[in-house]
């Protein structure tokens, strides 16, 4: 059982309006009685009312160190379900050091990182999955990451995993149950009925391992990579949707020798874009390296967006760039479409089954276009955001993976009539499995690297 009181900044460590340090634990109160001073009266912080805020100072001994507003809050109804006291104070980076300095000389010790948030797990407040979930929230780049992480936040993931996990635990029970007393439970016809509730399970962890590759593409944005051949007008693009200069344009083919990477965002959509440099048979070496580059992180993306000169026909190097991109998430940009058109959405359209769009980075013509039809790839079913669970972890993931297999298995034996004995285990395994993903046997080590990721305070 966790007793000792423990402290951490739980903001910023910079000059900013506001400070705040959290402490938790046994002590809590007790420390805060030391170094806590209202404004009016002398009431104790152990002897006030909990989840309310209190107006005074902090002081170490007869010196003040800062005015402040104190929360007290009582366990259990707290976030790591242990007392908890939260210091508002001014956010000047010394006057929060201070202050934390003198909490810790009154009986706390310095929190580890995510020991908050471990405490919550570790008291029952809150299962594993949901754990992870913060540190998501916290590192969510996009809209969908946040939707998705807040929704685990509220239990999406442990909702679903507990509900097939009861599923399996019924089955299991039923079968030791009739191998056990046989008079009152039997198995006569049974396996007809497991069959249809275990195929209904498998069906549920697939669609969660399905959910897996979205969730990463939501978690981490989509790996998208603009190609095509040189001077094609791939830099321009990629000034156009960062918003500012950061490729370098000329006249001259071959300007771009290496990968150049940026983030944004599209509809609340995360994408991670990679501008290479443009393809073609070159006996140029140092061009060779960058086009050998191109192609690796064709191999890698989620989506291609090729650019394509409509000012020249295809050539040979569109004809390479187009048999690489011809299984990949791909939007086709006719640029230059300011000048006379020579390559049309036909002739494209003859090797791609994909969005064309006509386009001038010059103009900036076509770029609200664009935006457009990459939102309407991602949410309209190509990939998707709505109330469905996704999995954004790869531990989950690997969890989910193992439970698949466990289940399979349980499906052959039964299609083959195995012994109830091979049933029992496999069914036992997927169950063990499904309980890593909420916290249920899992091993010491693991929580600790898991919280370890986490921020001082949280």
């Amino acid at each position: 059982m966790i007793t000792d009181t423990i402290a951490a900044i739980a903001t910023s460590v910079s000059d900013s309006g506001i400070g705040i340090i959290r402490i938790s634990g046994d002590d809590a109160f007790e420390v805060a009685d030391h170094i806590f001073h209202p404004k009016k009266g002398n009431k104790k912080v152990s002897e006030m009312e909990s989840h309310t805020i209190h107006y005074g100072y902090i002081s170490d001994g007869s010196e003040i160190i800062d005015e402040v507003l104190l929360l007290v809050m009582r366990a259990p109804k707290t976030y790591t379900c242990e007392d908890v006291v939260e210091i508002d104070c001014h956010g000047g980076v010394l006057v929060v050091k201070r202050l934390l300095e003198t909490v810790f000389k009154y009986g706390a010790r310095p929190a580890e990182p995510g020991e908050f948030t471990k405490r919550a797990f570790l008291n029952g407040r809150i299962d594993l999955s949901q754990a992870e979930s913060v540190i998501d929230v916290i590192n969510a780049k996009n809209d969908l990451a946040l939707k998705s992480s807040v929704s685990q936040l509220r239990g999406a993931v442990l909702k679903q995993i507990t509900g097939v996990r009861s599923v399996i635990l019924h089955e299991m029970a039923y079968i030791e149950s009739a191998l056990d007393d046989p008079e009152h439970y039997t198995l006569d016809g049974y396996y007809g009925q497991l069959k249809e509730t275990i195929q209904d399970v498998y069906n549920k962890v697939h669609s969660l391992l399905v959910s897996a590759d979205n969730g990463k593409m939501m978690k981490e944005g989509i790996r998208t990579v603009i190609v095509g051949k040189p001077n094609a007008g791939k830099s321009s693009l990629l000034n156009l949707l960062v918003g500012e200069e950061r490729a370098i344009v000329t006249d001259v083919a071959g300007t771009t020798r290496d990968i150049l990477e940026e983030q944004i965002q599209i509809g609340g959509i995360g994408l991670n874009i990679t501008d290479t440099a443009g393809i073609r048979d070159t006996d140029d070496i140092v061009e060779k390296i960058g086009v050998s580059r191109s192609r690796e992180q064709i191999e890698k993306a989620d989506m291609i967006i090729y650019v394509v000169d409509s000012s020249t026909g295809l050539d040979n190097n569109d004809m390479d760039i187009i048999r690489s991109i011809q299984d990949k998430k791909s939007i086709v940009l006719l640029n230059k479409s300011d000048l006379e058109i020579r390559t049309t959405e036909e002739d494209i359209c003859n090797y791609l089954d994909c969005p064309i769009i006509p386009f001038s980075a010059k103009e900036n013509v076509g770029i609200q276009k664009l935006e457009n039809v990459i939102t309407s790839m991602f949410f309209n079913g190509k990939i998707s955001f709505n109330d469905e669970v996704y999995i954004t972890n790869a531990r989950q993931k690997n969890a989910l993976n193992e439970a698949e297999k466990s289940i399979r298995m349980v499906l052959q034996s039964l299609e083959a009539g195995m012994a109830e004995d091979f049933i029992t285990i496999d069914l036992m395994s997927a169950y063990t499995e499904l309980g890593k993903i909420i916290g249920e046997s899992v091993e010491d080590d693991l929580v600790n690297e898991i919280f370890s990721k986490f921020c001082m305070g949280k």
